[in-house]
């Protein structure tokens, strides 16, 4: 097994996935999601389907100063498709600054036909690990399986990486926009209902304005959407079920789940912020 120290491996009913603080390898992208190294595409796909390896992309994107830095690999019931199903891989360029927030590029793929490459901008959050996906900014590209796949996913990621400042600059927004604690509760209610149906919730919309570490003290919008955004995704808010069973709410590891999470708890956070600036 691969070390442990700065990194993260974790395996749900949703998925299974890796992430570490420098460049992963080969060798721990095939041994965490086996479907980026697929060789050929599932057999269910037909001739029309123009099969482009994930992991000759990536090649395509290492080559030009993109290096992954997690992967992660839907679950799938049916063992056939398990080595060509969805799976997804966040990047960084080599002139990412390091700083307490990174800007980050999201690679969605599959070779079942479940996906096309889906292209997204993104941010990891250094103090807490955990990384969120930018919503509604025009940056979500998807390229078909067909053509010149490789240099169009490597044009699309550099027309991320050319508009990821203004993902950036909405950082630097949220940073400035105070919340008064009415405001805090009101995000944190709404951010409820984006994960669980109206009643359902186990938790109280209180729990995702918890502080857990000292960075997360503040009242503006960007610490309190990564308090909610945190607790709601990597879970561990404890909470009673609808029969009164003291429970811990799950985290979140499906591809799909995660992805649609992060988006609506970002035009989330743009909302209160477009509230705020024209109050």
């Amino acid at each position: 097994m691969f070390a442990t120290s700065s990194r993260i491996r974790y395996a749900s009913k949703g998925a299974t996935g890796f992430r570490a603080d420098r460049p992963l390898t080969d060798a721990e992208i095939a041994h965490y999601a086996p479907s980026v190294m697929a060789a050929e595409a599932h057999e269910s796909r037909s001739a029309r389907y123009g099969y482009c390896s994930t992991k000759d992309v990536l090649d395509g994107l290492r080559s030009n100063g993109f290096q992954p830095y997690q992967v992660v690999q839907t679950r799938c019931r049916d063992e056939g498709k398990r080595d060509f199903t969805k799976h997804l891989l966040r990047l960084r360029h080599a002139s990412a600054v390091a700083g307490s927030e990174v800007p980050e590029i999201i690679m969605i793929n599959s070779h079942d036909g479940t996906s096309s490459y889906q292209l997204m901008s993104g941010v990891f959050r250094m103090v807490c690990e955990n990384g969120l996906i930018a919503g509604d900014i025009g940056n979500d590209i998807r390229v078909r399986h067909n053509g010149s796949v490789v240099d169009n996913v490597i044009e699309g990621c550099t027309r991320i990486l050319d508009d990821i400042q203004l993902t950036m600059d909405h950082v630097a927004e949220f940073k400035g926009i105070n919340l008064v604690r009415e405001e805090q509760h009101a995000f944190a209610t709404a951010a409820l209902q984006l994960k669980y149906d109206e009643g359902q919730a186990p938790i109280q919309a209180q729990s995702l304005l918890q502080v857990r570490r000292m960075a997360d003290t503040g009242n503006d919008l960007w610490t309190t959407f990564n308090r909610a955004q945190e607790a709601l995704i990597r879970g561990g808010v404890r909470g009673r079920s609808a029969n009164g069973r003291r429970i811990s709410t799950r985290e979140v590891t499906g591809v799909n789940e995660n992805v649609r999470l992060n988006k609506a708890l970002w035009s989330l956070a743009e909302s209160m912020a477009a509230l705020k600036v024209s109050a």
